[in-house]
């Protein structure tokens, strides 16, 4: 017997779905900029002893909605993900309304069964045929899950006795992600033991670097435990040479895992799969759908080549007696994930890939590299925007610049009043001592219209600096 919905919950309901459809079919600003200070005091941000009921938590959603950055504009381009899939967003709904939890079969069947479909499925897109894998909390909790199972490839006595992690090394491209030094100090490796291998001007891992520092790390007594290379750095959108990098590590026993979170994607395309050629040599991968996939955040995957190993690494749930039972051992995705509760991710990405199919999604991966090659044109034939990369992937690094005026000031300032007008929102960052900004295409609502628009903007508030505007402070 189903619980009772009456007059006043039905109508709460409605008047969810309402403002759902509003917030797709309304605003065409990306962020209505106002400071911190100010919106905490025309905030009601108290948290009452008595509660106010239904009718306030609709006033509340309201004020949450406007003043919320609209992710699913044309105009949001910051980070590496953007925009909305319906199915995904149905998937995400129903997974909440159904409340399970995913550490074992008994409590989640139809999800545990979804899950391990999809993760079989990326397995074959990898080049693991024989692999397992668990959705995650992020590309971050992937990289770090893919360290935990170097180290205990390195030292399996370590996970009974304790680790020393002061002579361990780690070795990364040093355009890598900021999660390895996570990684690092969580798991007592310690910042320093990270190595930061040098790249060339593309951004991507040099493999003669990387020999280098892992000679130099055995001189010094160390034992390099751990490779991760990066498909789709944050900045510049490059792809380290996985084939190169995994016989240097097969050569040295040292595993390799690949930070594919931003560039897995490319794998449903024909085109553009070279980028990760080699990734089937690699020991462990993670690839977040919530990146070019367009999935809500979060979905994201940690997939291994050797699934004993990942089971080894999370057998501290094996005393879980009151979780786990014997005849469901090889089913309860619990004893592959580090986590005990865990949310349905599995749910939104599957119904999203049988929506899309794997042609859906190539065609998708495809529109945008071929949006990112159009910005990287208009770029090139507009003479006071350069580019300040390669493009690989459908990062675009690009500056405005004057001659004699301080570029890095400038562009600080534009991006600054770009994001403050509320039509686009991109990242600022750096590729060595120059501020860049750094548009990301991986929203399907961007057009070639919207590239045109942007460009435009930045131009004339670019024009604007330079005819002596003063600097924001």
């Amino acid at each position: 017997m189903g619980i009772d919905i009456d007059i006043e919950d039905s109508q709460f309901l409605d008047e969810v779905v309402s403002r759902i459809r509003q917030y797709l079919e309304g605003s065409s600003q990306v962020s209505d900029y106002i400071l911190p200070s100010r919106l905490r005091k025309i905030s009601d941000l108290s948290i009452p002893l008595e509660g106010r009921g239904l009718e306030n938590a609709l006033n509340d959603i309201d004020q949450f909605l406007k003043h919320s950055v609209k992710t699913n504009l044309p105009g949001f381009m910051n980070p590496l993900w953007g925009g909305i899939n319906l199915a995904a967003f149905a998937g995400e709904i129903i997974a909440t309304l159904a409340n399970n939890s995913m550490y074992t079969y008994e409590l989640s069947p139809m999800a545990t069964l979804i899950e391990q479909s999809l993760i079989q499925r990326m397995c074959e897109m990898v080049g693991f045929a024989d692999g397992n894998g668990t959705l995650t909390t992020g590309g971050s909790n992937g990289n770090m899950i893919g360290m935990m199972c170097a180290r205990y490839h390195a030292n399996p006595i370590g996970q009974q006795q304790g680790f020393d992690g002061k002579s361990l090394v780690c070795f990364v491209s040093e355009e890598s992600h900021y999660s390895v030094l996570m990684s690092a100090n969580v798991l007592g490796i310690g910042f320093d033991n990270v190595i930061k291998v040098g790249c060339d001007s593309d951004g991507r891992m040099r493999v003669d670097k990387l020999e280098e520092e892992i000679h130099r790390s055995k001189v010094n007594g160390q034992t390099p435990f751990c490779v991760i290379a990066t498909s789709g750095t944050t900045v510049r959108g490059s792809f380290d040479p996985l084939k190169e990098i995994a016989q240097v590590c097969s050569d040295q026993d040292i595993w390799l895992h690949v930070d594919a979170a931003w560039g897995g994607s490319c794998l449903f395309s024909a085109t553009h799969r070279r980028l990760m050629d080699g990734v089937e040599l690699a020991d462990s991968v993670c690839w977040d759908s919530h990146k070019m996939m367009g999935l809500p955040l979060v979905c994201s995957a940690f997939l291994i080549k050797k699934p004993e190993v990942l089971r080894k690494v999370c057998s501290h749930g094996d005393v879980a007696h009151y979780l786990f039972l014997d005849d469901a051992e090889k089913v309860d995705l619990g004893r592959i994930s580090l986590q005990c509760g865990r949310r349905n991710d599995a749910l939104k990405l599957f119904l999203a890939w049988r929506e899309k199919g794997d042609a859906g999604w190539a065609r998708l991966v495809e529109s945008y590299v071929e949006i990112a090659e159009y910005l990287e044109s208009k770029i090139k034939s507009e003479a006071k925007l350069q580019l300040m990369s390669s493009r690989q992937w459908t990062n675009v690094c690009l500056r405005y610049y004057v001659a004699d005026i301080d570029s890095n000031v400038l562009n600080k300032n534009l991006r600054d009043r770009l994001v403050k007008t509320g039509n686009f929102m991109l990242s600022q960052s750096n590729i060595g001592d120059d501020v860049i900004l750094r548009p990301v295409i991986a929203n399907p609502s961007i057009t070639k219209e919207t590239i045109d628009e942007l460009v435009e903007e930045i131009v004339s508030i670019g024009d604007d600096i330079v005819r002596g505007i003063p600097f924001s402070n």
